[in-house]
């Protein structure tokens, strides 16, 4: 049995409902990770309580989405989201149910899921309770709907890039009838928050089998409607990988340079991430042009080695290896502007001149002479150079 701190919590949490005179199950992704033996997070508890029951039986509660049956339990140490059994009524607009029914069946609960690998159940003794095939097609390594996934995708059709990127997550195939519909309703995609299409491919970003996924959302028309050229770049995604989610977007960003504000206004993309594109595109165009001294300076670590995997993953031929780059930079002379030895003021003082645009000049040429140790990266050679040579050289 787990025994993560979330999976004991959960179970504390059910047995207490249980106690109550409830039924309660793990279910979702928290069952399908422990059949996968994959580490077990956020898990998850469904239950026949009402919310209102649920508030009695625990001290420490949070309504994170009451209005759906969902309140958070804090008694245990672990938050644990706790749901009551639901049905769900007609979708509208293919995001959300126009109603939401509570049940006591957990069965009618498990039918309302997206796939059969996330409409699984297991009791706090482990008993596993798969109403749909969810083990044999973890077994079989499928992502298939539950019923029928015209159905699943119309009530929401963010589902269609969530079967996606389970794809790319887990290495598994989409199951023929299920790919089938997802380009028959493709176009459905449309109706859904770019804020949600973003949170589904940053996922993905970060998944084991990132150029499967990009495949899949050509093969399954979805790429249609989102924006950027993934068949033109497929085979540039072949070795990406990663671990963030926002080198995702920024190799994304590179490969479609010529439409970069398209990018970022259609996916809702951060200003985190913004910059974050910004700093490695600059890093990248830098090193096809040779980095020098200033670059090792003013790019962190991760830019400049996120810039060379780009380098690797482009085919472009790069005359140093990746462990060149953290030996370059932590044998600069100086790490930060703050440390260079000398400021405006100093060149105030030294002149008699008013602050103005020629301080700027003036630091950025020490800064520089610094880092090419040129000079050394104190006061008085820094004086010395200002006064006779720089003057000079201008």
């Amino acid at each position: 049995m787990m025994h993560t701190k979330d999976w004991d919590a959960a179970i504390r949490v059910i047995e207490k409902i249980e106690n109550a005179g409830y039924e309660a199950v793990i279910v979702g992704g928290a069952v399908r990770d422990f059949l996968l033996e994959k580490d077990v997070n956020d898990v998850d508890v469904a239950t026949s309580a009402m919310p209102e029951e649920i508030k009695k039986i625990f001290h420490s509660t949070v309504d994170v989405g009451i209005a759906h049956g969902t309140v958070l339990v804090l008694d245990e140490g672990q938050p644990i989201e706790v749901t009551t059994y639901r049905t769900e009524g007609v979708y509208v607009d293919f995001r959300r149910p126009e109603q939401v029914t509570f049940v006591k069946s957990l069965e009618k609960d498990l039918e309302r899921r997206d796939f059969t690998i996330n409409a699984m159940a297991m009791t706090k003794t482990g008993e596993l309770i798969d109403l749909f095939g969810g083990r044999e097609d973890i077994k079989n390594q499928l992502i298939r709907a539950v019923g029928d996934p015209n159905t699943r995708f119309r009530e929401d059709a963010l589902r269609m890039l969530r079967a996606v990127r389970f794809s790319a997550q887990l290495g598994f195939s989409i199951e023929h009838k299920t790919l089938n519909a997802i380009i028959q309703d493709s176009d459905l995609i449309e109706f859904i928050a770019k804020e949600r299409i973003h949170s589904e491919l940053s996922k993905m970003w970060t998944s084991n089998k990132v150029y499967d996924g990009v495949k899949t959302l050509i093969e399954s028309n979805l790429a249609t409607y989102l924006e950027g050229d993934f068949k033109k770049y497929l085979d540039d995604w072949r070795y990406f990988t990663t671990s963030s989610s926002e080198v995702g977007w920024a190799y994304l960003s590179l490969l479609n340079r010529l439409k970069l504000s398209d990018i970022i206004n259609f996916y809702k993309l951060s200003n985190k991430e913004k910059n974050f594109i910004r700093n490695v595109l600059n890093a990248y165009q830098s090193l096809l042009d040779r980095w020098n001294e200033l670059d090792y300076f003013q790019y962190d670590i991760v830019t400049l080695e996120v810039a060379y995997d780009f380098a690797i993953w482009q085919k472009v031929k790069v005359p140093f290896k990746k462990e060149h780059i953290a030996l370059v930079k932590s044998t600069l002379p100086i790490q930060s502007m703050a440390q260079l030895a000398i400021n405006g003021n100093h060149l105030k003082e030294w002149t008699g001149k008013k602050g103005g645009p020629w301080l700027k000049v003036v630091l950025d040429a020490a800064l520089l002479a610094v880092l090419k140790k040129q000079i050394k990266n104190d006061e008085d050679h820094l004086k010395e150079w200002f006064l006779h040579e720089f003057n000079d050289e201008r």
